[in-house]
């Protein structure tokens, strides 16, 4: 071989990544608690490299730099509780109407109003048919813009429970669906194995009864002790946590005890609840924007009278007991139940959180640094800080002052890439 033609061999040296620098009036650092003044945030491909104060900083001539003016540059937000491949829109022709082909032709029309509402990161708990591990493919591959996912698959119920198909005569069957009534130690078990297996990163387990079903009650456990601690165990032998559903008071103590990562609603927990939640450090997930919706629109999506009772019997008691324990100091991380709302709706649950006893702060850090914690994720995301991912959001104004601002975000960066921006003119990728 030639020296020519081997040198042509060689491959080519990739290029480094470019650097982009963007500048902060106003950095909140929820891991610290603070606001930093007029920083540079260093971004090399699609990590923060540095963050400097400005005055310490030397930009070089020719810098690529996105200034973001007085804005207020927070970590890309976090919510661990989602269900972004659907949306409600009647509940019979919800049900019998569509299939998973409808979902996953709209999926990725919700996960991309989810990013541009300031959320690159979310935990999508409970999706049929493996929709939710589809869409996060495409997201993965850079086909679909949508945040970063950790998903579920079909939630684990029991026959009758809150994931069946409740109300409807025995003949009606659905062909083909895969869903996740399992029962019984070995199927669960089973069920969790299969879900692993088809690419779920978390097990959503439904310990007790739910709102938007057609099951008699709206707490009662569905699963035994024993069940839930082999779904537990089980994922903890395939390097998975749990996340609970659970509205009831018996059943929230249950799940706690069987070791699940966190409780979600948690809408009737008792002060014994609260206290082996602190001692076990579960986190909980209270979803406490959408009772306002599901209570104002939810007569005019069809949905059956007694779902709607169910809901007025959770709604205001499930707040209270968000401030019981907020008040306790329990682990709290942010999760909406979107897709009960409008996709794209997430940020509007700030309000109510500081409205029922969280600070600003507070609420801003359950939806970063916790929600980060809890998806195990606390050295990737939740953060902007050298190694994190360039996930990075703007808003005019204080959101220490008014956390409202967060429902409307102006700028998102997602891995370096502008996804949004009414702020400093820097081109935008086509999902705008």
């Amino acid at each position: 071989m030639s020296a020519a033609a081997a040198f042509a061999a060689e491959p080519a040296t990739p290029a480094a990544p470019r650097l982009v620098y963007v500048k902060a009036a106003r950095l909140l650092d929820p891991k610290s608690g603070t606001v930093l003044p007029d920083q540079v945030i260093t971004i090399e491909g699609d990590h923060v490299k540095a963050v400097s104060a400005l005055a310490a900083t030397t930009l070089p001539a020719d810098a690529h730099v996105i200034d973001l003016g007085n804005a207020t540059v927070l970590p890309g937000l976090i919510d661990c509780h989602t269900h972004v491949t659907s949306q409600p829109e009647n509940f019979y022709e919800d049900l019998f109407r569509k299939s998973p082909i409808d979902e996953a032709t709209t999926s990725h029309l919700y996960a991309r109003r989810t990013l541009l509402a300031g959320f690159t990161t979310i935990r999508n708990v409970g999706a049929g048919n493996y929709v939710d591990f589809a869409l996060r493919r495409a997201i993965e591959k850079g086909e679909v813009a949508g945040p970063r996912m950790q998903a579920s698959g079909p939630a684990l119920s029991a026959t009758g429970g809150h994931g069946d198909l409740n109300g409807m005569s025995p003949y009606v069957r659905f062909e083909g669906d895969i869903n996740g009534v399992a029962d019984g130690v070995d199927a669960v078990r089973k069920k969790v194995r299969e879900n692993i297996k088809y690419g779920a990163d978390v097990i959503k387990m439904l310990a007790t009864a739910g709102v938007l079903s057609e099951e008699e009650s709206v707490g009662a456990p569905q699963y035994q002790l024993d069940e839930m601690k082999a779904i537990v165990e089980e994922a903890a032998l395939w390097g998975r946590k749990v996340a609970a559903h659970a509205h009831g008071a018996e059943g929230i103590k249950m799940a706690i005890k069987a070791g699940v990562a966190s409780v979600e609603h948690s809408s009737f927990i008792d002060d014994e609840g609260i206290k082996l939640a602190l001692e076990h450090g579960t986190y909980l997930v209270f979803d406490i924007y959408n009772d306002d919706y599901i209570l104002a629109e939810y007569s005019r999506l069809g949905y059956p009278d007694k779902i709607i009772e169910k809901e007025r019997k959770v709604g205001r008691t499930q707040r209270e007991n968000f401030a019981r324990a907020v008040k306790a100091g329990c682990k709290m991380a942010y999760g909406t139940d979107s897709g009960v709302y409008p996709h794209g709706w997430n940020g509007k649950q700030f309000f109510h959180m500081v409205k029922w006893g969280m600070t600003p702060m507070q609420a801003i850090q359950a939806a970063t640094v916790n929600a980060a914690d809890l998806l195990g994720w606390q050295t990737k995301v939740g953060q902007i800080a050298p190694g994190f991912y360039a996930d990075l959001i703007a808003v005019k104004g204080d959101p220490l002052a008014d956390v409202t601002v967060l429902e409307k975000v102006d700028f998102v960066m997602k891995g370096g890439e502008v996804y949004r921006d009414r702020l400093a003119g820097q081109p935008v990728k086509q999902f705008e």
